[in-house]
C-alpha cells in the first residue's frame, strides 16, 4: 500500500498480522512484546520464552537487510512490508507492475531468498531498530538513521527464520491461534454477540476481531488500558467497554493470572498532523473536497485517511457533507444496509448494494455509520 493509510479490511488485518506475527516468530517474545509497547530490551535471550529455551539456526543477512533499506528509501518510505519483500525478491505482482517498480534496479536485488526469510529480516530489523514502522500509517516501512548508517556500512546481522504454520498444522495454529488466551478470546466474541444481539448492531461495530484478540493478549482490566487498544479509542470504550473490562478482570482473577509490569499498556503516539487537520477540519465544517485540495489529496486518499480515523476509534463529524452531496433516500438506503450486515467488507457492500450507488457514495456512509454507531 502506497503512502496513505490502508483501506476496509487491510486496517484489520494489519492489526490482526501484528498479533499473527508475535505466534509466528522464532525471536524472543519477550523482546517482540516489550518492543511492541514501545519498551526497549537488549538481551538476546530472556531464557523463559519457548524460542530462547529452543533456540534455531541463526543466519547471516546483513545483504538481505541492506536491500530491504535501500528499497524503502528509493521507494521514499511509501510502502508496508509484503510489498517491500516482493520488490527486493523480485516478485512482480500487479501492485508492483503498476507502479513500474519492476523496472528499477533494486527489484530482485535479494532474489535468492524466499518470502518468508526476507519477512523475517524485515521484521527482525524493525526489532533491532534499522527500520520503524508508521504506526500512524498502519505498516508503513521507514527506514531510521540506524538503519540509513547501517546501509552505508553494513555489519554482520543474524536473523533466526521465523515458523511458517501452514493450513493443516492443527487446531493449535488456526484462527485466533495468535492469541496468549483462545479461552479468553472465545468469552469475548460470546459477549460482543450477546451486545449486538441487544443494541441490534452487527457485532464488527462493537469491535472488531483484532481488537478482540489484542484484549486476550494484553488483560485490559480498566477504561483507560481498554481505550490504548487498537481500534477502540475513548468513544468505543465508553460506549462499550465496561462489560468486557468486567469480564477481563473476573477471567484474570479467577484464574490467578498475572498481568506483568513489562506489558503495561501506552500510547505510542499522537495522532499524525494530517489526521489532526481532518478531525478539526470536519469539526468545522469544511467540505471535504476542500480539505482534500488543501492537502494535496485526491477523494480516494481522503476518504483512505478518514477511514483510518473511525478504525482507530475515533468519532468523526461528517454528515454535514454527506446530506450536502447525497440525496437522502440514497443515504438512509446504504446506511440501513450497515446496520443490518454481518460485514463492513466495502466490495461485498459494492456488489450486494448494486449499480445504484457509487463506490464514493458507500464509502461516505460507511464511515458516518461507523462513527455513529461505532465510537
Amino acid at each position: 500500500m502506497q503512502g496513505k493509510p490502508l483501506n476496509e479490511q487491510e486496517i484489520g488485518k494489519q492489526l490482526l498480522n501484528e498479533t499473527a506475527y508475535y505466534a509466528e516468530s522464532s525471536v524472543c517474545r519477550r523482546k517482540t512484546l516489550l518492543h511492541y509497547f514501545g519498551e526497549p530490551y537488549n538481551e538476546d535471550n530472556c531464557g523463559n520464552c519457548d524460542n530462547c529455551i529452543h533456540p534455531r539456526k541463526r543466519i547471516e543477512a546483513s545483504d538481505e537487510l541492506c536491500a530491504a533499506i535501500e528499497a524503502i528509501i528509493v521507494l521514499k518510505e511509501r510502502f508496508k512490508t509484503e510489498y517491500i519483500v516482493d520488490v527486493i525478491g523480485g516478485n512482480a505482482t500487479n501492485e508492483v507492475k503498476s507502479y513500474k517498480h519492476h523496472e528499477l534496479e533494486i527489484f530482485g536485488t535479494a532474489d535468492g531468498r524466499d518470502e518468508n526469510f526476507l519477512t523475517s529480516v524485515v521484521r527482525q530489523g524493525v526489532l533491532s531498530g534499522y527500520i520503524r514502522k508508521d504506526i500512524e500509517n498502519y505498516g508503513v516501512l521507514k527506514a531510521t538513521e540506524k538503519g540509513k548508517k547501517f546501509l552505508e556500512h553494513p555489519e554482520p546481522f543474524m536473523v533466526v527464520e521465523d515458523k511458517q504454520f501452514s493450513d493443516n498444522d492443527g487446531e493449535e495454529h488456526s484462527g485466533s491461534s495468535a492469541v496468549l488466551d483462545p479461552a479468553l478470546f472465545s468469552m469475548l466474541k460470546d459477549l460482543r454477540k450477546e451486545i449486538s444481539q441487544q443494541m441490534k448492531l452487527p457485532p464488527y461495530v462493537i469491535f472488531q476481531d483484532p481488537s478482540l484478540e489484542a484484549m486476550a493478549t494484553t488483560y485490559p482490566i480498566t477504561l483507560d488500558e481498554l481505550k490504548l487498544i487498537p481500534g477502540v479509542g475513548e468513544g468505543k470504550a465508553k460506549r462499550y467497554g465496561q462489560k468486557f473490562v468486567e469480564l477481563i478482570k473476573r477471567h484474570v482473577d479467577e484464574n490467578e493470572i498475572e498481568r506483568p509490569e513489562d506489558f503495561r499498556m501506552r500510547a505510542v503516539a499522537s495522532k499524525s498532523n494530517v489526521k489532526i487537520y481532518l478531525i478539526t477540519g470536519t469539526d468545522r465544517k469544511i467540505g471535504l473536497d476542500e480539505l482534500a485540495k488543501d492537502k494535496g489529496m485526491d477523494m480516494d486518499e481522503l476518504l483512505d485517511e478518514l477511514e483510518a480515523i473511525v478504525y482507530s476509534g475515533y468519532k468523526i463529524n461528517i454528515g454535514y457533507y454527506v446530506d450536502a452531496v447525497m440525496d437522502q433516500d440514497i443515504h438512509d438506503d446504504i446506511y440501513d444496509y450497515f446496520r443490518e450486515s454481518e460485514s463492513d467488507d466495502l466490495q461485498t457492500a459494492i456488489d450486494e448494494l448494486g449499480d445504484d450507488y457509487t463506490e464514493e457514495e458507500i464509502r461516505l456512509v460507511r464511515i458516518q455509520f461507523l462513527s455513529d454507531m461505532g465510537n
